[in-house]
Parts: structure tokens; C-alpha cells; sequence
């Protein structure tokens, strides 16, 4: 493929920067294929297959000049992006995809070129999954955070503010307390949020097979905070499976043994920021018109407390949807 042949943008990609950016996502979305071949051009590479998307990205596969294959990524540039670079930088490689060079002023960047087919979720015992996951995690989480990441002792702050709202907006009386209950545990926790470079979005398909490293990570939304925090999505990967099989408490548990038991963390304080992340999520779905919590929070959260919510049976049975990630 040329360098300069026209860049199709997917439909997808660009209804997802309509909904969440309006004006600003269309425009970005317009500017793009003339922003892809101009980065094309400049980096003199060469396109080697068709392209990929996300919610959040365009992904071209690319050859260098020496024949090195790479991914070129296009993001529009804002807070997330600019902390990926940071992170990206920052573990350099070390579990996670190598970042290659980057423009500053566009955000793209190109990125070593993992096996997009093959996902952590090709694995089919759970437990060997989670256990290659939990190592990753264990090594990510191992660098501390670096100066003018986001932290969680502001996210927290926030969250808690945002709570007195979101309970008068869900209606079932049941859900109203366990958010309140969710609240009470990040405020407890809030005085030390921890300074550790949290990845933030680590479930099955954001880790890849690779050559230089079986199985490194890709798309980090790095934050500066507790490695509890960053749990969820790993205790979320693969939902439907086990929810489909009425397994669901057993399979969170035993996930969360693993994780904790991996990465060498306080139980008791890791219980409390996985349901400070089940917070966030509902204040998300609030925020978006959601007037109740999502059944596979409550599973997680009946889980990790081991109760059921008050009320009400467990609410694990029929979860809306996998990680949003």
C-alpha cells in the first residue's frame, strides 16, 4: 500500500467521537486522513495491512523503512492521551507495548506491533489467564507513578462529592444503600491513595501475544494510585461466560485470591478501592442516564464482601455487559 493512499475512517469510529466529543469529534474525525498521511509521510513508513479502531482509535498497521513492522495509532489529543505517553515512556517496554516515537503535537504514535489476534481471552482455563495477568499487573504496578499523572486522592475527592446526587437518582432503595456502602469504603481510604503507575483498564483484551515478551499490555490510561484500584477490570474480564454459568461469585473470588495473593496486597484495603472502582463506574452510568446499578458490580461486590445485597437476591445472574474498556 502507498503511504499517501487515502485513510478510510471506520463508521464506528466515528459515531463514538460524535457521541462523546459533538463538534470537537467530528472535526477531529474529518482531519484525520489528512493527519495519517501527512505522519505517513513524515515518518516515511509504509502501510501493511488494513486498518484497525476502537471507541477511542485508528490503528495502521505500518513497515519502517528497515522493514520493521509497527502500528502507527491516531487519538485525539487530551488528558488521556497525553498520560498514555507518559506511561508509555515510563515503563518502557516492561510489560507493555514499546512505544517507538510519538508526535507531540498530534498524539500519534507508533507503537511495536503485538499479535491483535491473539488476546489473553484465547486462553481457555480461567485460571491460567488470570495468573499471566496477575504477574503483568504485578510488574506494571511495580513503578511508581511518575511527576503529573492524575491521582487517585483527587479522583476519590471527586467521586465522594458526586455521591449525595447519583443516590437520589437510583431508584431501587436496595441499590441506593450499596452505593452508599461503596462510598464509605473509598472515604475511608481516601487519606492514602497510593503512588504506584496503575494501568486502569488491564482485562484480557488489552493484553496481547508478542514476540519480544509472551504477553505484554497495551492501551494504558495511566494513574497514580493504589494497585486496588485497579483490579476491576481484571475480576470484569470474560463476563459473560461465567455469569452465563450461575458462577460468578466463585469465579470473583477466586480471581481476586490470585490477583492479591500475586501482587502482595493488603486484602482488606484492596476490597476497598475495587468497590471505590464499582463506584466510579456506577457514578459513570448515572452520569448517562442509568437509574440503576449494574448487575455485575453487585456480583462483584456481594462477592468480595461476601453478602448479599439487602433487599434483594443477588444481583449477579443477568449483568449488562463485559468491561467498558
Amino acid at each position: 500500500m502507498s503511504p499517501l493512499e487515502a485513510v478510510e475512517v471506520p463508521h464506528s469510529l466515528a459515531s463514538s467521537y460524535a457521541r462523546a466529543f459533538d463538534d470537537e469529534g467530528r472535526a477531529w474525525i474529518a482531519g484525520l486522513p489528512a493527519l495519517a498521511a501527512d505522519v505517513l509521510d513524515r515518518w516515511d513508513l509504509r502501510r501493511d495491512g488494513a486498518p484497525g479502531s476502537g471507541e477511542a482509535s485508528l490503528v495502521l498497521p505500518v513497515l519502517r523503512r528497515d522493514g520493521t513492522r509497527a502500528v502507527l495509532k491516531f487519538q485525539m489529543p487530551r488528558e488521556e492521551t497525553t498520560a498514555a505517553l507518559v506511561g508509555l515512556r515510563t515503563w518502557d517496554g516492561g510489560g507493555m507495548v514499546r512505544l517507538l516515537d510519538h508526535d507531540p503535537e498530534s498524539a500519534s504514535m507508533l507503537l511495536e506491533r503485538l499479535d491483535a489476534t491473539r488476546a489473553l481471552t484465547s486462553i481457555e482455563d480461567d485460571d491460567v489467564a488470570m495468573g499471566i495477568l496477575a504477574e503483568l499487573q504485578s510488574r506494571l504496578v511495580r513503578v511508581p507513578a511518575p511527576p503529573g499523572l492524575r491521582g487517585l486522592g483527587d479522583i476519590a475527592a471527586e467521586m465522594l462529592e458526586q455521591v449525595p446526587r447519583a443516590v437520589t437518582i437510583l431508584t431501587d432503595p436496595a441499590d441506593r444503600r450499596l452505593l452508599l456502602d461503596w462510598a464509605s469504603a473509598v472515604a475511608e481510604l481516601a487519606g492514602e491513595p497510593g503512588d504506584r503507575m496503575l494501568h486502569w483498564d488491564l482485562h484480557y483484551d488489552n493484553v496481547l501475544a508478542a514476540e519480544r515478551e509472551p504477553w505484554p499490555a497495551i492501551d494504558p490510561e495511566p494513574l497514580a494510585g493504589d494497585p486496588g484500584f485497579d483490579l476491576w477490570p481484571a475480576l470484569n474480564s470474560g463476563w459473560d461466560e461465567p455469569a452465563a454459568k450461575g458462577d460468578t461469585l466463585r469465579v470473583v473470588r477466586r480471581r481476586f485470591d490470585l490477583l492479591t495473593s500475586v501482587l502482595d496486597l493488603d486484602r482488606a484495603r484492596a476490597t476497598g478501592w475495587t468497590l471505590g472502582r464499582l463506584l466510579q463506574n456506577a457514578l459513570w452510568d448515572v452520569e448517562d442516564g442509568e437509574t440503576a446499578l449494574d448487575p455485575s458490580a453487585v456480583a462483584i461486590s456481594e462477592a468480595l464482601l461476601n453478602r448479599p445485597r439487602e433487599g434483594r437476591g443477588s444481583g449477579g445472574s443477568e449483568p449488562r455487559g463485559t468491561s467498558d474498556a
